[in-house]
């Protein structure tokens, strides 16, 4: 039986998740098609979190529009869905004269662009915005923040489910074809019929393309590897520090995250072909050589792990990278809006992708705004950054909130049931650490990971040897190292 609806969004990263959380605002049958066991599992997930500024991209493109924009209303969404933000700002830094020269390009290219504030600091200010830094000048942005890509791609996600969508995890794209007015696509062994479909499927998006009939897209992947350093360097590194930009390279940055941990990378690895996200000893030894001629204030003893992360580049017959594919061809494939290309920015500019999308439906049919949206969602209380007399309320309320899981991030029993009760309903250990932190302090899951599957089990009723680190083939159990005493 197919279960026919109007919107089929393949992919449920971030852009995906932000399409489907604003057409939720219109009176429409949505469901979003997954391969993972979660949202934000590939680049969504393994990006270095920043909302950029706009001013690094070609003027007149889709992603220095999308960008600006998208910058510029990632306060109000944050306060909205309750994900992590920080607007501190970010400086690229210069040393020599034709860096200076490079920087006044970037500059007057952001402002053609609309980017707004930015201007140079020579030495004296930027030792005291980072002290840590090595420099003469720099170009700040003050518009530029941190963001919490993991919180922020589940929030548009939950908010759309709130909102009616239905997400279908586990459920990879294997076929799709077009038949009268529908387009019929089979996906995790079940039917689909739909009268619009939309390909935000990242790194697939070429696959997807191709059943869509769209076919001759060129990709190239451009895997990124990072590493991730102790929160006790956090303060720091109070913003993003970015080298002087090349065309098409922003170089080695050092960064913080919304929860203190610094981060080194990305390298820049263009491949023809995606297969796998390790992280070699030699792209290591690179990272740090290059991180510390900008910030030496590490040791090898501040390693937390590696990640890496990878980006589909669009890129024409003589390998040149595009702006961001947004398109419909009504003639070849009526109702299929195809994205392609969407890399950095695409986390900052995720809203306005989707709202051009659906600026694009609009022209082709008319949509019924719902008098019952509701644009709100509520983030997991984070109980260790409440104040000592919040925290005893909350446990007199719930004894849950007494009982620390994870020691490295002080996330309690309560909140890690909460996330183990999402509107995903996801239920693997990267599910628990995406939307809590747990497993992501200094012993990386070496005291809570045990307790948290043992709450899976408990909560779930899944058995132990069916329990995921991620997705399948990553289970943490194959059995009994030996048996109870009388078995």
């Amino acid at each position: 039986m197919k279960d026919v609806v109007d919107v089929v969004i393949i992919g449920g990263g971030v852009v995906g998740s932000a399409v489907a959380r604003e057409l939720s605002r219109y009176d429409l049958r949505i469901c979003v098609l997954e391969k993972n066991f979660d949202v934000c599992y590939e680049t969504s997930g393994r990006n270095t979190g920043v909302v950029h500024g706009g001013f690094a991209y070609d003027s007149g493109s889709l992603k220095a529009k999308l960008c600006v924009e998208g910058n510029r209303i990632m306060g109000d969404l944050s306060k909205e869905l309750g994900f992590d933000f920080k607007r501190c700002g970010k400086v690229l830094v210069g040393n020599t004269e034709q860096e200076r020269s490079s920087l006044e390009r970037t500059m007057a290219q952001g402002e053609r662009n609309g980017v707004q504030g930015l201007r140079i600091i020579e030495d004296e200010e930027l030792h005291q915005m980072v002290p840590s830094v090595v420099g003469k000048f720099a170009m700040f942005s003050p518009n530029s923040g941190i963001i919490d890509p993991f919180g922020y791609t589940i929030s548009l996600a939950e908010n759309a489910v709130q909102n009616g969508v239905r997400y279908y995890l586990k459920h990879e794209v294997t076929s799709i074809r077009r038949n009268g007015g529908c387009w019929e696509i089979t996906a995790g062994h079940q039917q689909f019929c739909a009268r619009w479909v939309i390909n935000s499927a990242g790194l697939g998006c070429k696959k997807i393309s191709d059943m869509l009939g769209l076919c001759g897209l060129d990709l190239v992947f451009s895997k990124d590897d990072y590493i991730v350093l102790d929160n006790r360097l956090g303060s720091l590194v109070p913003m993003p520090i970015y080298t002087v930009p090349s065309n098409t390279y922003m170089g080695i940055h050092v960064t913080v995250t919304t929860d203190g941990n610094v981060l080194l990378g990305p390298t820049a690895e263009d491949r023809k072909e995606f297969e796998n996200y390790g992280v070699e000893q030699k792209n290591i030894d690179y990272l740090v050589d290059c991180a510390r001629a900008l910030w030496p204030h590490f040791t090898k003893a501040d390693f937390i792990r590696t990640y890496c992360g990878v980006l589909p580049k669009w890129v024409d017959k003589n390998g040149l990278i595009q702006d961001f594919g947004i398109e419909i061809n009504d003639d070849f494939a009526p109702n299929a809006i195809n994205l392609f290309g969407i890399e950095s920015p695409g986390l900052t500019a995720s809203i306005p992708i989707a709202r051009t999308v659906i600026s694009m439906m609009k022209e082709r049919e008319h949509l019924l705004e719902k008098a019952d949206f509701n644009p709100v969602r509520k983030k997991i209380l984070r109980f260790s950054d409440q104040s000592p007399e919040e925290q005893e309320s909350m446990i007199a309320q719930n004894s849950d909130y007494g009982e620390v899981i994870c020691r490295c991030q002080k996330v309690t029993k309560a909140e890690i049931l909460q996330a183990i009760h999402n509107p995903l309903g996801a239920s693997s250990m990267i599910s628990i650490k995406y939307r809590t932190r747990c497993m992501m302090g200094r012993c990386q899951g070496g005291y809570c990971q045990m307790r948290i599957a043992q709450m899976l089990q408990d909560e779930l009723g899944i058995n132990d040897t069916d329990l995921l680190y991620s997705n399948e083939g990553s289970n943490l159990f194959f059995g009994k190292v030996r048996k109870k005493a009388g078995q």
